[in-house]
């Protein structure tokens, strides 16, 4: 696969690139995954309500898209590595700084910086992915750290929960920020990977604009909005999953971690079969799947998540299994679909992503007779959107290379099939 490596990595290398892209993609879920088992604990010590506590979870969601919208462009005028420097060093001061905050309200406001650095880092892991890799190479190596990335979900709350035996809450704002400082020396080990010659021009107003100019791609934009619907039910998952099995079940917070954990290797499921199935089988027929076991998953868990925590673990595992390969399929194909402003593209995708899973983690938390049934309504709700969605895409006229690009050439084979036919007669 060196041959497909598009910048040499003279210190990094491919294994030190792949393993720092992997890093900086996990590093996001990291910063909620692993805080999740001392939701409880956090809540007692500031004396807060569940609502006001989960503002450290949404609201690091919310401007974690902010972020991701700001230092994506930037990464396209002014090259990856220097944006990525930046965008540690928030991550990691205020990393910290959350760690000695002595009131609810100033973790909240630490926990807004350390997003908007958590924002930069995503949006340049994806398009390190692009500038470093092509072709075939390009969709493994994505589908790669999407799966490792996965484990993220799975580590994190086992090593939170391992944390909180020992130490106080702290220790795990304490171990991002050691997680950002690994990286911000790795981050300057590595070669630029956009070169001056590619990099945008002019005004800085001029260079966020550029989002304007991906998102007036109908493709780009009507595909990414669909596939984002499964980031909202997720993230609701993510914001309730706590309180289930804690509160409402009644398990331990090691017991928590661990079907948590479970729940996440169902994820990494997901990109490792894209790998296996990419080229071979229709996209579209991918996109169905994905919509299948998404409406089966919300109906397992309206009916059934409440007897268990077996059964509500079993229930959403074919959602995250789903929600996993349409985020890999989707993100390959969005990439393609564009040839330049490869930080903007990344940074709309992981934007749009992330702002749908903040709705979805405020509907997860509404008030609902109880979590689960909320939860199984709230994924419903979006397939069903989403459902619609695509079949109106289908019957456009509107074309998204690597998916309807197939359809169009039957259509056009058909149609001059016909015209012949019709000379003929």
């Amino acid at each position: 696969m060196k041959q497909d490596m598009l910048v040499k990595q003279k210190y990094l290398k491919k294994g030190g690139i792949i393993a720092l892209i992997t890093v900086l993609s996990m590093a996001p879920m990291f910063s909620v995954d692993m805080y999740l088992p001392g939701l409880p604990y956090m809540n007692a010590y500031f004396a807060a309500s569940e609502s006001v506590m989960n503002l450290t979870l949404v609201g690091f969601y919310i401007f974690m898209a902010f972020g991701l919208l700001i230092f994506g462009p930037l990464s396209d005028k002014h090259g990856r590595k220097s944006i990525l420097i930046i965008s540690l060093f928030l991550y990691v001061v205020f990393s910290g700084l959350c760690a000695i905050s002595t009131n609810i309200w100033q973790l909240i406001f630490f926990r807004i910086i350390e997003a908007i650095g958590a924002g930069g880092m995503l949006a340049i892991s994806i398009v390190l992915i692009k500038d470093s890799f092509k072709g075939k190479a390009m969709s493994t190596i994505l589908a790669v750290v999407t799966s490792i990335s996965i484990i993220a979900p799975m580590v994190a709350p086992i090593a939170g929960a391992f944390i909180l035996q020992c130490f106080s809450w702290r220790a795990i704002f304490v171990a991002y920020a050691v997680i950002g400082i690994i990286c911000l020396i790795a981050s300057f080990l590595l070669a630029e990977t956009l070169p001056v010659s590619k990099r945008l021009d002019g005004k800085l107003i001029n260079t966020m604009g550029r989002l304007v100019v991906v998102g007036k791609n109908k493709g780009f934009t009507y595909l990414l909005i669909i596939a984002s619907l499964f980031a909202a039910p997720y993230m609701a998952y993510v914001a309730v999953s706590s309180y289930v099995y804690i509160d409402f079940f009644g398990l331990s917070v090691t017991a928590y971690s661990y079907i948590y954990g479970i729940n996440a290797a169902g994820s990494v499921l997901g990109p490792l079969i894209y790998i296996k199935i990419n080229g071979k089988v229709d996209p579209k027929k991918i996109t169905w799947l994905c919509f299948v076991l998404a409406i089966f998953s919300g109906m397992a868990l309206i009916i059934l998540g409440r007897l268990s925590p077996v059964l509500f673990l079993l229930s959403f595992i074919p959602f995250a299994f789903a929600e996993s390969i349409m985020r890999v399929f989707s993100t390959d194909i969005l990439l393609n679909q564009q040839e330049g402003d490869s930080g903007s593209a990344s940074s709309l995708i992981n934007f749009t992503q992330t702002i749908l899973g903040s709705i979805g983690m405020v509907i997860g938390a509404l008030p609902w007779s109880n979590y689960i049934s909320g939860l199984g309504i709230c994924v419903l709700g979006f397939i069903i959107i989403g459902v619609i969605s695509w079949i109106a895409l289908l019957k456009s006229n509107i074309s998204i290379k690597g998916l309807k690009e197939i359809q169009n050439k039957k259509q056009f084979e058909k149609s001059t099939c016909n015209e012949h036919n019709l000379k003929v007669g």
